[in-house]
């Protein structure tokens, strides 16, 4: 599945040839694919590993991202995160960094695997706020920590005011795109955030947030780790039911400013997803249309 024009391919062959170079102790161990995301293609390795490469050159500096920091981050954090154990170099074959991650056992947050929504919610909000809490250890935004989702809202008008447009034509017979665009222009008038830079993980929707025996276990894929205002990590409690929603408000004690720009952060998210990949990533476009109308409900509701 190709998604981006500057896509570099990669199979279980190429995988092979690159553990063979760097890993050889671990060339022979079985491989299978492991999903795929927007930004990276996964693999199993053994009962043990997981090799992860990134798409194109840009999300390559994800992976450095996660190089880098992920080992300073681990130690700070009481809930599992992936554990670099190679960080793999570069190739004539596949001329981007990649990595190997320790395994982490545990199933994607979703109906099927979630015992209490609210206890869900409560766990990944008490997650969040303790990265959040984590001393920034010198990293600012100048550093390559400086992802979109972790500034303010207005610079991202222009592009998202196509992506509505976009929407608008592809999706207006489905999505109430007239309303969300008025959510969206109501929180770009609102106070810009004024409160300290923290560390984001960036992207905790369900398929990052891995579950064990019915409760939050682990969290996974810190591509869009940045340093920045914690709107937008916020953005993602659409994609939970109502309880994890209000549970999650309830134990960070967020005010009304902040939900809203939550809120067009979501909003923005989701209307891009579906502008971009509408014809590239089916299974995403549906992630992203559910979230806009659960935004719609919730709006309603409030």
């Amino acid at each position: 599945m190709t998604l981006h024009e500057d896509e570099i391919p990669v199979d279980k062959t190429l995988v092979g040839s690159l553990l063979k170079a760097q890993r050889p102790e671990w060339a022979d161990l079985p491989l299978s694919p492991a999903g795929a995301g927007t930004d990276n293609t996964m693999y199993r390795l053994g009962d043990d590993l997981l090799v992860r490469l990134p798409r194109t050159a840009d999300k390559g500096q994800s992976v450095r991202k996660e190089q880098e920091w992920l080992p300073r981050l681990a130690p700070l954090l009481a809930s599992p995160i992936p554990e670099l154990v190679h960080a793999g170099t570069p190739t004539n074959v596949f001329p981007l960094v990649w990595s190997v991650y320790r395994w982490i056992d545990g199933d994607e947050a979703g109906p099927d695997t979630v015992r209490d929504w609210a206890a869900f919610g409560t766990d990944l909000a008490t997650v969040v706020r303790e990265l959040h809490r984590i001393d920034l250890m010198g990293a600012t935004r100048a550093d390559g920590l400086n992802w979109y989702r972790g500034g303010s809202l207005g610079p991202c008008d222009q592009w998202i005011a196509s992506c509505l447009n976009d929407c608008r034509t592809t999706v207006g017979s489905e999505v109430d795109v007239d309303s969300l665009e008025q959510l969206w222009r109501a929180a770009l008038t609102l106070p810009e955030p004024s409160g300290p830079h923290v560390w984001l993980h960036g992207d905790l929707k369900p398929t990052n947030l891995l579950v064990r025996e019915g409760k939050l276990h682990a969290v996974i894929d810190f591509g869009g780790l940045s340093v920045g205002f914690p709107d937008a990590e916020h953005s993602t409690l659409w994609d939970l039911p109502p309880q994890a929603r209000q549970a999650y408000w309830d134990t960070l004690n967020l005010d009304d400013v902040t939900w809203a720009r939550a809120r067009a952060w979501a909003i923005a998210v989701g209307v891009s997803g579906i502008s971009y990949y509408r014809h590239t990533f089916p299974a995403f476009v549906a992630e992203c249309q559910a979230r806009l109308q659960a935004i719609l409900i919730d709006a309603t509701a409030r």
